[in-house]
């Protein structure tokens, strides 16, 4: 019995673990896009300032 229960909690670490690296990757990827999508707008807007 104890190995079994062993192996369950190894499973629920391992699908946690993948859970939190994959909210990270999107975390980053979403802020990443945000900056990007800013500094466009600020290029836009200045040059548009400009004319």
């Amino acid at each position: 019995m104890k190995k079994c229960s062993s192996k369950v909690g190894l499973i629920i670490g391992i699908v946690s673990l993948a859970a939190v690296i994959a909210a990270t990757v999107t975390g980053v990827l979403l802020y990443l896009d945000r900056k990007k999508k800013d500094e466009e707008e600020l290029e836009h807007y200045l040059d548009c300032s400009i004319q």
